[in-house]
């Protein structure tokens, strides 16, 4: 009979995050059991218990670590760029796109709905709100050098969120034009988007 693997301590956590991302990706949240992520990770059936409850926690795990990551991408860019508005929005943008091309999979995850009662995951909460806290922060210094629309910083801030996320999920499906995509860099595509709802 083969061994199980053995991991050492916070690694079997993180096996068993990324073979439920890998599941989810492929099979949908239907074909997500810990049973399957354990047989994924070569760990015993009931190895997952240890970390989940059950399969709703998983993926409030998977999703919470990916904002956690996308909130370290993009607070690091904008601390780089805090002194220029405007360059600061287009590289948290940027980094944004990057981050969904880098891992389409936990991304598709963490968006795609299927964590019921999020409530009862305040981890995750909290690691989703502190990103669109920092959408808002980095907007709120556009609206104060007058390159973005003054307002309610948190509608302006969803607007500039809701376009970059739509162009992400576009590319992500393949669904942008090759003549679009012939015309401009990812790179410009995004500044375009953004320039959509900046004061002219």
């Amino acid at each position: 009979m083969p061994k199980k693997k053995t991991y050492h301590h916070g690694d079997l956590k993180n096996a068993l995050i990324k073979a439920g991302v890998e599941i989810l990706a492929k099979d949908g949240v239907i074909g997500l059991s810990l049973r399957k992520v354990a047989m994924k990770a070569g760990v015993s059936h009931a190895a997952p218990y240890a970390h989940f409850a059950d399969k709703q926690a998983l993926i409030a795990a998977i999703s919470t670590e990916g904002f956690r990551q996308l909130y370290e991408r993009v607070s690091g860019v904008a601390e780089e760029y805090q002194n220029q508005p405007e360059k600061q929005l287009v590289e948290a943008a940027w980094a944004y796109v990057q981050f969904a091309m880098d891992d389409p999979d936990r991304f598709k995850v963490m968006f795609s709905g299927v964590l019921e009662k999020e409530k009862e995951y305040p981890d995750f909460v909290t690691e989703s709100q502190r990103n669109f806290q920092l959408v808002k922060m980095i907007v709120e210094a556009n609206q104060a050098s007058g390159r973005l629309r003054s307002g309610d910083s948190a509608l302006v801030a969803l607007s500039a969120w809701g376009i970059i996320h739509g162009f992400i999920l576009l590319l992500l499906e393949g669904q942008i034009s090759h003549a679009v995509l012939e015309k401009m860099s990812l790179r410009e595509l995004v500044e375009f988007q953004l320039e959509q709802i900046q004061v002219k």
